[in-house]
């Protein structure tokens, strides 16, 4: 790594600028999934109430990015997979459209957020790698 390619910050929870902007991350996010058309099939995988995952989600990002563990703290490991198995969303299973729809939306949402360009592009990578993991189904 270049001296030049250093992040501006320690973590990429502080180069995000902490807890108020993965909080402005997450509820542009939901507010996008529950909006837009293009992610339909993303919004039907959540069940009618956004609540829920909008805390869990927080939470779960603020300790992934190298900030407080809510998450852990709460529950323990997060076991993404297990946690998104059918059973665990309401016999829905997660397939390439829902994973590039909530791609699609996060990368919507930093973009709103105001997430840097040189972080952002490093997210986006991190993203789809867990997401392609998580899915449940082939197509």
């Amino acid at each position: 790594m270049q001296i030049q390619d250093k992040p501006p910050a320690g973590t990429p929870f502080e180069w995000i600028g902490g807890e108020p902007k993965v909080e402005a991350l997450v509820e542009r996010f939901y507010d996008l999934m529950d909006l837009e058309p293009a992610y339909a099939q993303l919004r039907a995988v959540h069940g009618t109430n956004l609540d829920n995952a909008r805390q869990r989600l927080f939470w779960f990002l603020c300790g992934w990015l190298g900030g407080p563990a809510h998450y852990t703290d709460r529950f323990g490991h997060p076991m993404l997979r297990a946690r998104h198995l059918p059973q665990a969303i309401g016999g829905h299973t997660i397939g390439i459209k829902e994973r590039d729809q909530w791609l699609a939306c996060m990368d919507q949402a930093m973009g709103e957020t105001g997430v840097p360009e040189d972080l952002r592009a490093r997210l986006r990578d991190s993203f789809f790698k867990t997401a392609d993991w998580m899915r449940n189904r082939g197509e």
